[in-house]
């Protein structure tokens, strides 16, 4: 344990030392301090060790930046493209029909069976609804029938089964009438035979 006796010692002095704390260190005693520290000074015997921060306090002036508006100029320009993009997917260019043709089998169908009748309709890629319907030669018409494109989808395939019964030989020609988007129409010819 310490001694609680003051030191013995001439110089120093209770009332000087505390009032270092308050106006600095007399200037009569001549005392050079025993080292500086920051704005810590310290002296003789009994001062009580200035205690380290438990972490570095240094302040450093940051350069200042440009204006608020060319600190988010980035973000807003991604976000400006990104809102860009969606609404020309959302409201930008429609499907558009490139080219409709309408094939089957040339050697058409056998006895009591259907041809297959296939309209190729090329598209741009882009989503809509194709209308459509189908007119045959023997005087029917179809109602009007849809097809939802899909985006990035470039060819829609619409099929009409004829279905042909009995012994003889029939002329068909099968024509695809496109209602929207535009008008367009595309037909093929074949020929139903089948031996009595």
């Amino acid at each position: 344990m310490s001694d609680p006796r003051p030191p013995q010692d001439d110089d120093y002095s209770a009332t000087v030392l505390g009032s270092h704390w308050f106006s600095g260190p007399p200037e009569q005693s001549g005392v050079a301090p025993d080292r500086v520290e920051g704005s810590v000074l310290r002296f003789g015997p009994g001062v009580t060790a200035a205690l380290p921060a438990p972490f570095p306090l240094t302040v450093t002036a940051r350069p200042r930046r440009g204006g608020g508006l060319r600190r988010y100029a980035l973000a807003a320009a991604v976000l400006l493209a990104v809102l860009c993009y969606l609404g020309w997917q959302r409201y930008g260019p429609a499907i558009e029909v490139r080219d409709v043709a309408v094939v089957t089998d040339p050697a058409g169908p056998s006895c009591d069976s259907a041809a297959d009748v296939v309209a190729v309709v090329r598209t741009n890629g882009r989503p809509g609804t194709l209308t459509y319907r189908w007119a045959r030669s023997d005087g029917t018409y179809s109602e009007q029938l849809t097809e939802r494109v899909a985006r990035g989808r470039h060819e829609a395939r619409l099929h009409l089964l004829w279905t042909f019964r009995g012994a003889g030989t029939y002329p068909a020609r099968a024509e695809l009438q496109l209602v929207s988007p535009g008008q367009r129409t595309a037909a093929v010819e074949f020929t139903y035979r089948c031996a009595p």
